[in-house]
């Protein structure tokens, strides 16, 4: 079991409970020494003095702000433990709010609560289920490693999680970070809009975050094992993305469209292929003067706070009603690959050992697959 990272007491109002905080994510970050090339000699970073360039001990380094050029007010590191929030032992809920009402960017890292002992599994369990039921989170501040941070506490499937949050200024204004924002009057037609709406409830899924993973990673010890091997190393960049020309913007979006229903066709009845169908029959459609607008999906997002995300696979709507069998072996004879998505596919593709399968879109991955495993039933 994980060692808690912090104990103490969840409060709100005259309610208490013990819990033990618990982080809840890793890096899985390929992490690499830095040598000298040529050589196995590791390199190490040492503090320098810029003037005297002399090594400078620890113990002799101190804090300065600059408050005008060449102009420090020193800080010493006892003068800021004086004033450091310590550690806090309580987590004191100082309100509770609607999740609805909070956007996503204010959340940073995620924590998991557990109680502390077997005896306040009750009570623990007690405000689980009000929270969830409430679709609320207790605001709190709170102090942890010499930090202060405003936090909220919200339930998940039985278990309260904890979540660190920016506070208001330390999220940026977009409208002064991005030029070039739509603003006043919209340039699209009510038919563009309404293919637009049609295409996305076509390419509806539910969420699995194991369709997801970080190719880059398993580049990067590909990559290590290849070079560690002596084999050859063989890159492909893959195809540039072109931006999508405003003036043939109807156009494209039709095609996308077509695109969608043809990967519905093969992929059989029901599931997200069958909502994208239906979608797409003439009753559903934008109509033909551009006032109307096309179907919208009937899931409502739950708000949750917390994790970040990396690149992602994206997974393709598929029937629910076919057996999907990615991870078991090649595929055989009888098997419709278009009933896998692409992380399935892609998962095959390793399998397979074929080249620049990161860079293929899931129409590509599986002729590939179906390819290899040709070749591979000739050959046996």
């Amino acid at each position: 079991m994980a060692r808690p990272v912090w104990t103490g007491v969840l409060s709100f109002g005259l309610v208490t409970v013990p819990v033990s905080l618990y982080t809840a994510t890793d890096s899985h970050t390929v992490r690499f020494h830095q040598l000298e090339r040529g050589t196995s000699d590791r390199v190490r970073n040492k503090r320098v003095n810029e003037r005297t360039g002399e090594e400078v001990e620890f113990a002799d380094i101190v804090k300065g702000f600059e408050v005008s050029s060449g102009e420090y007010v020193i800080v010493e590191p006892d003068e800021l433990e004086q004033i450091s929030p310590g550690r806090s032992r309580t987590i004191d809920v100082s309100g509770f709010v609607d999740l609805s009402e909070v956007d996503p960017i204010f959340f940073d890292k995620t924590y998991y609560l557990g109680p502390k002992g077997k005896e306040y599994t009750k009570i623990y369990g007690l405000l689980t289920e009000a929270l969830e039921r409430s679709n609320r989170a207790g605001l709190a501040m709170f102090a942890m490693r010499g930090k202060e941070y405003l936090t909220a506490v919200r339930a998940e499937n039985g278990l309260l999680e904890l979540h660190t949050m920016h506070f208001a200024d330390e999220v940026r204004d977009p409208r002064r970070e991005i030029d070039n924002l739509p603003a006043g009057e919209a340039t699209y037609s009510g038919q563009e809009l309404g293919t637009a709406e049609q295409l996305i409830d076509m390419l509806a899924v539910d969420w699995n975050p194991e369709d997801y993973h970080d190719t880059f990673e398993e580049q990067v010890r590909k990559l290590i094992e290849d070079k560690a091997a002596g084999r050859e190393i063989a890159v492909s960049q893959g195809p540039q993305a072109e931006a999508t020309n405003v003036v043939d913007l109807m156009d494209v979006l039709r095609r996308s469209l077509e695109s969608a229903r043809g990967g519905a066709g093969e992929a059989g009845s029901g599931g997200a292929g069958g909502r994208g169908r239906a979608a797409a029959s003439g009753s559903a459609g934008p109509d033909s003067e551009g006032g109307g607008t096309g179907p919208k999906s009937a899931r409502t997002p739950k708000a949750a706070g917390g994790t970040k995300s990396t690149s992602a696979t994206a997974r393709k709507p598929g029937p629910s009603t076919k057996k999907r069998t990615a991870g078991k072996g090649p595929a055989t004879a009888q098997e419709d690959l278009s009933a896998l998505t692409k992380a399935e596919l892609y998962r095959r593709a390793t399998e397979y050992d074929i080249a620049h399968r990161s860079t293929m879109t899931r129409d590509e991955l599986q002729a590939a697959v179906r390819k290899a495993g040709r070749r591979l039933r000739t050959a046996s």
